[in-house]
């Protein structure tokens, strides 16, 4: 191996070279919360994106698709409290004089300029208060604005999400960071979170793409809270190329290959942060199927597994109750033989091949006390395997959701 990937203390989106970022209070959150939020490139870059596979797409979001027709960006702007969806002619009136707005005052392209919105559907933006924030905040862009812009964009979420990463290869250096938020309506295919990451790497829009797709779809895509998914679900990734980097490809040699490894490093952190602080939630789980014919199989049983509330009541009341994971995997759709399945939770073997294994029940329920575990289930039919991010099932999930208008 001819590279190394370090975690930056602290680190967020504005961690890599050329990047600032700012928070403000447009009043669309109440108590004067930051609730929108500015991350700028000091130059115009190649930008990819993931978005939301549902139908209900916000306007903010279709607006940021049609900027990113050419592969280039340098200003995200992300609104919180208001998902800017289901507002006819006049949410995408709002969200390109946004961008507009940035524009003016940063003298670049408005279509440089890409929005994002979260938070409750059916309601207007205040527009006259976003441009006031917009320009309280621009004055503020600072390269240590990160925490900023982690906290601008929180919904549900109770602590800010981010996290950075120094790669070295050959000598070169260049950083990636991020941020991201998310706590309900969670669910692969993309979810109700949004993710902003930045790099001082040089690569192409096209490479950028290519590199972006494959780390969500083995971070984000593999995360399930409560099997929901939103309308403003956005992932960006901007690479300015300021660093000391070569151009980078994603079959360019130790470089694509640190490059790519970050990357996938870096979106699994930042799911696993967006698990553990999931509305009501208390564990975070991860469930590996192995033994499988293909991948898609072992990511058809895994998704079942993950999104069955049965098993996430069982993981929240720590009960060892194996048989309703072997029933989600048996609706997957996945043909298999449960005469050759052995099954896991934790360091515990709870069957083996298709029969009930011997284990203290008692030590089982203490070991799914524990914050984080996994659970494994082996087909013995194949050489494939893949993974989910669960969470368990709470009662306070329920008190969030029956009062999310007033919470975000």
């Amino acid at each position: 191996m001819s590279y190394t990937i370090q975690r930056i203390e602290n680190g967020g989106a504005t961690s890599a070279k050329g990047f600032k970022a700012a928070g403000a209070s447009a009043g669309i959150k109440t108590g004067g919360k930051l609730d929108i939020g500015i991350l700028a490139s000091q130059v115009r870059c190649p930008t990819a994106g993931v978005f939301t596979t549902n139908q209900l797409k916000g306007a903010s979001l279709l607006i940021t698709k049609e900027h990113l027709s050419d592969g280039y960006g340098q200003v995200v702007f992300v609104n919180s409290g208001c998902a800017n969806a289901c507002t006819g002619e006049r949410g995408f009136l709002d969200a390109r004089e946004i961008a507009r707005h940035l524009a003016r005052k940063l003298n670049i392209a408005a279509t440089d300029v890409l929005p994002s919105s979260t938070g409750v559907i059916g309601v207007y933006l205040p527009l006259p208060n976003i441009r006031e924030a917009i320009d309280r905040a621009l004055p503020h862009l600072r390269e240590d604005g990160g925490l900023e812009m982690a906290q601008a964009i929180m919904t549900t979420d109770t602590v800010p999400k981010s996290t950075a990463r120094k790669v070295t290869v050959d000598g070169h250096q260049f950083i990636l960071g991020g941020c991201a938020k998310g706590a309900g309506m969670i669910q692969p295919m993309m979810a109700t979170m949004l993710s902003y990451i930045t790099t001082d790497a040089r690569i192409s829009p096209q490479n950028l793409s290519i590199f972006l797709k494959n780390a969500v779809d083995r971070s984000f895509n593999r995360l399930t809270i409560d099997g929901d998914t939103s309308c403003c679900d956005t992932v960006l990734l901007m690479a300015n190329g300021l660093s000391s980097s070569v151009e980078i490809a994603p079959d360019g040699g130790p470089a694509g290959e640190a490059f790519q490894e970050a990357l996938n490093d870096l979106c699994r952190d930042l799911a696993m942060r967006l698990a553990r602080d999931g509305e009501g939630v208390t564990k975070a789980v991860t469930i590996q199927v192995r033994g499988t014919r293909t991948r898609d199989d072992a990511i058809r049983i895994a998704r079942a597994i993950a999104n069955s509330p049965l098993v996430k009541t069982a993981i929240h009341g720590c009960d060892p109750n194996w048989g309703r994971i072997l029933t989600a995997a048996g609706y997957s759709g996945v043909a298999f033989d449960v005469n050759r399945v052995d099954l896991w939770i934790g360091r515990i073997q709870m069957m083996h091949h298709g029969e009930p294994a011997r284990f203290d029940e008692a030590e089982v329920h203490d070991l799914m006390k524990n914050t984080d575990y996994e659970i494994v289930v082996d087909l013995h039919q194949g050489e494939e395997g893949d993974f989910y991010i669960t969470t368990d099932l709470s009662k306070e999930y329920i008190d969030i959701n029956a009062d999310y208008r007033h919470r975000t």
